[in-house]
């Protein structure tokens, strides 16, 4: 075993016994609130409380005000069960709702008809929901809820992490304040422009897509028994994802130019473009709140692991939002690097050594990039108005429709139930 030299510890011949070690052997410093450092920081707080201990550095003060953040986050299963294992999901579930089916149409703006060619209902099995739709604004409070709470999360805010050095003992680790803390482990989750990936050297694959996603929620008349619909339209996937009651929200990707003149302009002229595009099968719809535009890029880190150092959520990967698979992906980091974490402890490694966060690595590097790849290829595959293209997609998909078998594997590598899954993802103890 590697020393734990920043810890009072008693030494036999060289090692620690775990019977020696303090209650909290290891600090672990993570670097980002959000929806996936604040995951992670409870998840090692409540599950592996004897192995570590959490600092979380975020420059959000306590307790401050939030924008109303009304966007439908689609969570996979494995998501969930992440969820419940942390002690989440009791508090958001009455608010979730469930989508029990899939429809998806590839059609010109202003089709007539858009012919259902691929649905997904009955394909899971179980209790037959393919995801849960929660509110980002109730997510993003129930986890800063519970961090804020939880004793075993030392909370620093309003701060940042600005720089670190590191040795084959542990990571000082320089806060904007002028606080220097020792830790075993450093985690950046702090976005997709994270300066400590960059202060790590660490580069990027990535590019920028001609076009925008806007985000919305609306009302509407009717109701949508929880199915969700993505039609691939000649600018981009447009997708309406079932909220609790007559409500949806709007996942709308549009070309940059055309994007910015939506949502700065009328929001009449707004809400009569999203209604040309959302379809009347739901009646009459009204927008609640006011519709926002962000920028679309793929983005993967050459290397999800340096010295001391372990990336998680958007400082590792950034993918396109076609598939609502981005919150996913990262809660697949978190369950991850959990596992390997307490997983190193009980073999009395260091948690922070290469040895150790290597497994993470390989982990999620690979399932991290395949998952982004494929949400970049359908999005050039179906955002153009060729013709002879989309009359390959629709055989192609027509073809998927038909074979059960390659519709449930879909299925569950949505879920998240596919490949070597860590252990919180499927609802099994540490």
């Amino acid at each position: 075993m590697q020393g734990v030299a920043w810890l009072p510890r008693l030494a036999y011949r060289g090692r620690v016994l775990p019977s020696e070690r303090t209650q909290s052997s290891f600090r672990i410093v993570v670097a980002g609130g959000g929806f996936v450092g604040g995951a992670l920081a409870l998840a090692l707080a409540r599950l592996a409380p004897k192995i570590c201990r959490v600092t979380l550095v975020d420059s959000v003060p306590p307790n401050a005000e939030r924008p109303p953040d009304g966007r439908g986050l689609a969570l996979s299963p494995a998501s969930r069960n992440l969820l419940n294992a942390i002690g989440l999901w009791p508090q958001l579930e009455p608010s979730a709702q469930a989508m029990s089916a899939i429809e998806i149409t590839d059609s010109p703006l202003d089709a007539t008809l858009r012919p259902n060619l691929l649905g997904f209902a009955d394909e899971s099995g179980g209790d037959g929901v393919k995801a849960w739709l929660v509110e980002a604004g109730a997510l993003l409070e129930a986890i800063a809820g519970a961090v804020h709470a939880d004793p075993g999360v030392d909370f620093i805010a309003p701060d940042t992490v600005q720089h670190f050095q590191t040795d084959a003992y542990g990571a000082s680790v320089q806060m904007g304040s002028g606080r220097t803390l020792r830790a075993a482990l450093l985690v950046a989750a702090d976005g997709k422009k994270s300066k400590l990936r960059e202060r790590a050297g660490i580069k990027c694959i990535g590019w920028s897509y001609p076009q925008m996603g806007i985000v919305a929620s609306v009302a509407h008349e009717r109701p949508h028994n929880g199915l969700a619909v993505q039609h691939f339209l000649p600018s981009g996937p447009f997708a309406i994802l079932p909220m609790k009651g007559n409500r949806s929200s709007i996942v709308w990707t549009e070309e940059t130019d055309t994007a910015k003149q939506l949502v700065a302009g009328d929001q009449e002229v707004f809400l009569s473009e999203l209604s040309r595009r959302f379809g009347y099968r739901l009646g009459a719809i009204s927008l609640e709140g006011t519709p926002r535009a962000f920028p679309l890029s793929f983005q993967i880190a050459r290397a999800f692991v340096g010295d001391r150092l372990a990336l998680i959520g958007d400082s590792a990967h950034v993918v396109h939002p076609l598939a609502g698979q981005g919150l996913n992906i990262g809660f697949r980091d978190v369950a991850a690097l959990v596992e390997s974490i307490t997983d190193s402890a009980r073999l009395g490694l260091d948690i922070g050594s290469k040895t150790s966060l290597a497994r993470y690595e390989r982990w999620r590097r690979f399932d991290s990039a395949f998952s982004g790849a494929v949400m970049d290829g359908m999005n050039r595959l179906f955002s153009n108005d060729s013709a002879p293209l989309r009359a390959i997609r629709d055989v192609g998909m027509g073809l998927v429709d038909r074979a059960p078998s390659l519709k449930r594997f879909l299925i569950r590598e949505a879920a998240g139930a596919t490949g070597d899954v860590p252990r919180l993802l499927k609802d099994e103890a540490l």
